[in-house]
C-alpha cells in the first residue's frame, strides 16, 4: 500500500503539495493530541519538503463555522495561519467544480475541484464517509488519505528522501 500511496512523481520533486480539507484544519485547532495536531505542529516548523494548501471553499467553511460555534477560537485559527504558510487556492470555476459532480458528494465536489487545481499530491481528510470511494477510483490526480494514514505512512517515506 505504501508504493501505491507515495508515488515517484512526489519522490522527483523537493516538495510535496498537501491539501488540508476543512475536517483536518478544524481538528488540528480543537485538539493537538490527534494526527491533525501533530501535521498542524510539523507545518508550523515549514520544513521544505512539505507545502501546505487549502482551498477558499475550506477558508471559508472554516471561517463560518469558528464564528458560529467557536468564536473563541478565532485568535488560535489565525496564529496558526500566520505560523503555518499555508497557501490558499482560489475558488473553483463552475467548470472545474463540474469535473468533480457525480464523483462525490456536491457539497464536496469544490473540495476536490480546489485540490486538483492547487496540484495537490495528497488531500488529508477525516470524512471518510464521502471521500473514502476516491480512495480506490483513481479519478483524481491526487491521493485522498487521512491525517493518520499521512503520519504513518506518507511523512516516514518523505523523511527518508
Amino acid at each position: 500500500m505504501k508504493e501505491k500511496l507515495f508515488t515517484k512523481k512526489c519522490m522527483e520533486r523537493k516538495s510535496v503539495r498537501i491539501f488540508l480539507d476543512s475536517n483536518v484544519i478544524l481538528s488540528g485547532l480543537l485538539s493537538d493530541k490527534g494526527a491533525p495536531g501533530v501535521i498542524f505542529d510539523i507545518l508550523s516548523l515549514n520544513l521544505p519538503l512539505l507545502t501546505a494548501i487549502t482551498g477558499r471553499y475550506n477558508i471559508i467553511e472554516v471561517e463560518r463555522n469558528i464564528k458560529k460555534k467557536l468564536p473563541a477560537l478565532l485568535p488560535i485559527y489565525k496564529n496558526y495561519f500566520s505560523k503555518a504558510a499555508i497557501s490558499i487556492v482560489a475558488l473553483p470555476s463552475a467548470e472545474e467544480i463540474k469535473l468533480f459532480k457525480g464523483i462525490i458528494n456536491e457539497k464536496d465536489a469544490p473540495v476536490l475541484a480546489s485540490a486538483a487545481k492547487g496540484k495537490a499530491d495528497f488531500l488529508l481528510t477525516g470524512d471518510k464517509k464521502h471521500f473514502k470511494n476516491l480512495k480506490t477510483t483513481g479519478t483524481c490526480s491526487f491521493t485522498v488519505v487521512s491525517p493518520t494514514e499521512f503520519i504513518e505512512t506518507i511523512l516516514p517515506e518523505l523523511l527518508k528522501k
